[in-house]
């Protein structure tokens, strides 16, 4: 799993300490860590005190790599800060894609109940042309009586 850390004063037999700030959830996805935790790692003695690093744990919570975190933060910069992506602005956006939702979800709801005036309509006029069927058969053979009674001859 992947951390992002910053380096602490070299402690006991030689190693630093990283202290971990933020988690990898996804790709694009962090959580700050709410506690703080400190990892000792000789890999990470390379690195000066203060420095912010990646660092990749392992199942057991060893340390894996530790990477310099300048590129990475300059990324995040470039491609957030630099375009105006504020906290605020994510913020807006995302109560947009909200709404937006729940307008998607209004309308879904509506297209429902529409669908369901429709089948019971065509229900309606299904059951009235069966209606008209029996009575134009009602019909025919009244009048077909009535010509066999009108018409002895026959």
């Amino acid at each position: 799993m992947l951390y992002l850390a910053q380096v602490q004063k070299k402690g006991l037999l030689g190693k630093a300490g990283l202290q971990l700030l933020a988690r990898q959830k996804s790709e694009n996805a962090w959580a700050l860590l709410p506690e703080e935790e400190v990892i000792l790692s000789g890999e990470a003695s390379s690195f000066s005190e203060g420095m912010f690093v990646l660092v990749e744990l392992g199942a057991n919570r060893q340390v894996l790599t530790v990477n310099d975190a300048k590129e990475w933060l300059l990324g995040l910069v470039q491609n957030f800060l630099v375009n105006g992506i504020t906290p605020a602005f994510l913020q807006q956006e995302t109560e947009r894609a909200e709404q937006w939702r729940q307008s998607l979800t209004l309308q879904s709801q509506e297209l429902d109940r529409r669908a369901l005036e429709l089948e019971a309509r065509k229900e309606q006029i299904q059951e009235m042309e069966e209606k008209l069927k029996r009575e134009k058969k009602a019909l025919d053979a009244l009048s077909s009586q009535h010509k066999s009674q009108s018409n002895p001859a026959n």
